[in-house]
């Protein structure tokens, strides 16, 4: 059988968990470090996230390295379909918690009034950004593993 790109058990997919470990973290560190994020439910609700989102992907690249390592493919549809919904779940509130960060940092930015120094505004910005790239990863690997799936 032809080799699905981005499928688990490929360097593809390793790098794209590994992606997904990075950018999540980073979100993470740059909402919670240093700033007053839990006045805002919507910037809780991305640490929280990006909280399941970083042992989730960290234990799929641990196994994707040693699938590569030891050069054989994981492929039981059983484990595959909860990898894929495992992805789609986390993908779809990854997405969420980053538009809702987005909109508040946004109302924030253009409200009248220091409700927002420079400073906090620019590390909420960055910490959304790094999510939704964290988002894209995430979804182009369920979306991978879904039509390796299909395949089977």
């Amino acid at each position: 059988m032809d080799e699905t790109p981005g499928a688990m058990g490929t360097t593809a997919s390793l790098s794209l968990r590994l992606g997904q470990t990075l950018f999540s973290s980073a979100s993470l560190l740059f909402m919670s470090v240093g700033v007053e994020f839990y006045g805002y439910t919507a910037f809780c609700f991305l640490v929280t996230i990006m909280g399941l989102l970083i042992p989730w992907s960290a234990t799929l690249a641990m196994v994707d390295a040693y699938s590569i390592s030891t050069r054989c493919q994981l492929r039981l549809p059983s484990v595959l379909t909860i990898v894929v919904i495992g992805d789609l779940v986390l993908a779809i509130l990854s997405l969420a918690a980053a538009c809702a960060s987005v909109s508040v940092v946004d109302l924030l930015v253009h409200i009248d009034g220091p409700y927002c120094p420079p400073k906090f505004c620019g590390r909420y910005q960055l910490s959304a950004a790094m999510a939704f790239l964290s988002w894209f990863l995430t979804a182009a690997s369920s979306l991978f593993n879904l039509w390796l799936v299909a395949s089977l």
